[in-house]
């Protein structure tokens, strides 16, 4: 680990007390940034809440939690009569005041949570019976409201929408991937960006996230360039000596207040890591937090064949490095098509990209070209007609039929890799068991991704609804209450977005709304106990 000179680190350590020292509390005399070989004392200060991940996930909670609180509109009317009245009902408050699980009940949409449905019928109603009618709320700032947090990314706010491939549309229209409180064709607009379809780049949403936490006012909750190394319970108790000892996975930890009297049970995180500094040097900083939302996507780790030979360096696993390879001029020349591997969006954009170049496909994939499953067939063809084109050449391009007509491109569907040859051979086996051996000049695998949650104790396997194997978007997504996004094996940690299922902003913007409900809530209760003379402790209410 390569640290950074003390006048990096005091850098850094100011940046957290420029806001913080504020808000929480004026006895603090240093913030929790502390060198990996230091045991955190008592004086060290414990967030309400840190977020990591700083995509649309971790950008929709910060601006909740910084008090920003959903009413529905006065002139609003539901189309759903049932939930118009159900709203009506407790119009004076917000919903982040109001009983989530009660709203939700009964309704229906694309996404598993019904929170997640239930936010996105408010913000958008109808959406998928093709209406465009406006939201049905309007949003009021309330600063009494606000819970400290810091939201914790390995780059600008956006995630990663800055590292996807830019030219490309996104399969949402723009209006759904935008956030409360900014329309994407008001910031369109401000930005004198002509917007022709209603579809949208990445780069295009990437500055969208970016402008939005800036117009919004949540820049001082961001800390960009932060990498997590690990995210661990602690646990203190009291020895006859006086002194701390640190203790993990624990069930609870009681602290003995002055007097002898028991406080309320602390649950804490510790968040170690580091920031890159722009001279490239490492600064480590811990984080001590009452509660951790990990928000952190899917992008980080390409899927895998786990087949021999995938490690060669002409076996690619993401659209940035096809697109470097064609920048660098890599496969100009080359006789041999290039062979991409897998039947979903990602892929298809590998197919466009590579006919807009001039180069060969061989395309493989397990699926037959009829099975109700695959994405194009959940897509409208007048609305996504690049897709539909690849689509129809998978069907209609086959090895099985005259390959002379079709050099340009030919699928392989029902077919499995085997193996990658050194030679830039590959062994395909079809559904029926035969062989083929085919050459390529580059091979690109995009059969999806995973999230890496390595900062986990077990990498977070313990997590999933399928304990003990890794954490999947669709296979074993994280397990957690469906209404406060808690998860249920672990207190006090929260997921939301494409870690608990939702891959569509539209519906991870329902996380942010259950967790912020949930943190809410907790802090009147904690409230009360404090005012009562029943709480206290060292952390932050």
């Amino acid at each position: 680990r390569s640290y950074s000179s003390p006048e990096t680190e005091g850098q850094l350590l100011n940046s957290f007390i420029q806001y913080f020292g504020d808000s929480l509390g004026r006895k603090i005399k240093r913030m929790p940034l502390i060198e990996e070989t230091v045991m955190p004392g008592d004086s060290l200060l414990t967030l309400p809440v840190v977020i990591i991940g700083n995509g649309p996930s971790g950008i929709c909670l910060s601006y909740l939690l910084s008090g920003y609180r959903p009413y529905l509109s006065p002139e609003a009317i539901h189309p759903n009569p049932i939930l118009h009245t159900k709203l009506e009902e407790a119009r004076h408050l917000s919903i982040i005041d109001q009983d989530l699980e009660y709203l939700s009940e009964g309704l229906e949409g694309r996404s598993s949570n019904p929170v997640a449905v239930l936010f996105d019928t408010l913000l958008h109603p109808d959406a998928d019976f093709g209406y465009d009618y406006p939201p049905v709320l309007h949003w009021k700032l309330e600063q009494h409201n606000y819970i400290p947090h810091i939201v914790l990314g390995k780059g600008p706010p956006g995630g990663a929408w800055h590292s996807m491939e830019g030219s490309m549309l996104t399969i949402s229209f723009g209006d759904w991937m935008e956030l409360p409180g900014l329309t994407f064709k008001e910031w369109a607009a401000s930005k004198r960006r002509n917007t022709k379809s209603d579809r949208v780049t990445p780069e295009e949403i990437a500055c969208y996230y970016k402008h939005y936490v800036k117009v919004m006012g949540l820049q001082k909750n961001f800390r960009d360039n932060a990498y997590i190394t690990s995210v661990s319970r602690l646990y203190r108790e009291e020895e006859d000596e006086g002194r701390s000892q640190l203790n993990e996975d624990m069930s609870a930890q009681h602290l003995e207040a002055e007097g002898g009297q028991k406080s309320v049970i602390k649950r804490n995180w510790e968040i170690r890591g580091y920031q890159r500094a722009t001279d490239g040097s490492h600064v480590p900083f811990c984080l001590f937090a009452e509660n951790v939302a990990l928000a952190t996507g899917t992008f980080d780790s390409p899927a895998r064949l786990q087949v021999e030979g995938e490690d060669f360096p002409f076996v690619l696993h993401s659209m940035s490095d096809f697109g470097a390879a064609i920048s660098k001029g890599k496969l100009r020349g080359k006789a041999d098509p290039v062979l991409i591997v897998g039947a979903g969006l990602t892929a298809a954009d590998a197919v466009l990209c590579a006919h807009n170049n001039n180069i060969p496909v061989i395309h493989v994939f397990r699926r037959r070209v009829t099975d109700t499953s695959l994405i194009f067939k959940q897509l409208p063809k007048k609305l996504y007609p690049e897709y539909h084109k690849v689509y129809h050449m998978m069907c209609t391009q086959s090895h099985t039929m005259d390959s002379n007509l079709h050099s340009a491109y030919t699928s392989f569907p029902e077919h499995n890799v085997l193996s990658f040859k050194p030679e830039m051979k590959c062994v395909l086996q079809s559904a029926s068991g035969l062989k083929k051996i085919l050459k390529f000049s580059v091979a690109l695998v995009l059969i999806g991704s995973h999230p890496n949650l390595f900062f986990l104790k077990d990498q977070g396997h313990s997590i999933g609804h399928h304990s003990n194997q890794p954490i999947t978007c669709k296979g074993n997504p994280i397990e957690i209450d469906p209404y406060t996004y808690e998860c249920t094996k672990e207190a006090n940690l929260f997921a939301l977005g494409p870690l608990v299922g939702d891959n569509f902003v539209r519906f991870l913007k329902g996380g942010a709304l259950g967790i912020a409900r949930c943190l809410a809530v907790r802090q009147k209760k904690k409230h009360k106990l404090i005012e009562s003379g029943d709480g206290g402790g060292d952390g932050v209410p």
